[in-house]
């Protein structure tokens, strides 16, 4: 296993996509100790220098299109979630901050007393003076999921790569949860992911980073020290080019 203190950052900007049933640690809420490893781990790349922005899921709250699915009316389900994204955006800059990280919660939907405004101007300032940047409130526009956010985010901003963090190693060509003969692909391109209906994040993600050549690394979250090795650009989990 790589000592991961020991590993040269690959990127210089990064957007780290969390899933937010991760952060429930399988249940509806928050497990403060997921939360907490999660703040170490990113806490590491930042002191070597990365600069890091992060968006986070809402599953563990409410996911719109679940809401839906029971009778409730989808574009107020999807608000519901947004509003989630925000509860898991304001956890994670708390035990940031206890690592000593400076951090800002920018969200789409404006809530002055908690968060700031999304300005992508000044997100790239707070990178620059090595402050961890959490997009929360996903769009601020029902029917969009808060992976095409973080495709959106990170050209916006001008990341190198998307650090999408999953529960699963990687892209397989099945899924890994019902099919044990599913295998793990270490590279595929965006377009393949799309016409193979994968369903590792949303398709509209997979096509808006195809288009402008971003490139997306699938990985293991679960797994210690593998945002490090994601940032260092070791061969781990899948990456996806144009």
């Amino acid at each position: 296993m790589t000592n991961v203190a020991t590993l040269r950052p690959k990127y210089g900007r990064v957007l780290l996509k969390l899933g937010g049933e991760m952060f429930g640690g399988g249940q509806v809420g928050l497990d403060p100790d997921v939360v907490s490893k999660v703040a170490r781990e990113i806490a590491e790349v930042v002191r070597s220098g990365v600069q890091v922005a992060v968006v986070i899921g809402g599953g563990n709250f409410f996911r719109g299109a679940q809401l839906q699915q029971r009778g409730m009316e989808r574009t107020r389900s999807d608000y519901m979630g947004m509003l989630g994204t925000v509860m898991n955006s304001l956890a994670l800059q708390d035990f940031l901050e206890k690592e000593g990280i400076a951090t800002r919660v920018q969200t789409a939907i404006t809530m002055g007393q908690v968060a700031e405004p999304y300005i992508p101007l000044r997100a790239r300032r707070h990178l620059e003076k090595g402050r961890v940047v959490i997009f929360g409130a996903g769009m601020g526009l029902p029917y969009f999921s808060t992976d095409t956010t973080a495709a959106q985010r990170a050209l916006e901003i001008g990341a190198e790569v998307v650090l999408m963090a999953k529960a699963v190693d990687g892209v397989f060509t099945d899924d890994p949860r019902t099919n044990p003969q599913a295998e793990l692909l270490p590279a595929i391109s965006h377009r393949e992911v799309i016409d193979r209906g994968l369903q590792v994040a949303d398709s509209t993600a997979f096509s808006l980073c195809m288009d402008n050549g971003m490139p997306i690394l699938v990985f293991n979250l679960l797994t210690d020290g593998n945002i490090a090795r994601a940032v260092a650009g070791e061969k781990i989990g899948t990456l996806v080019t144009t």
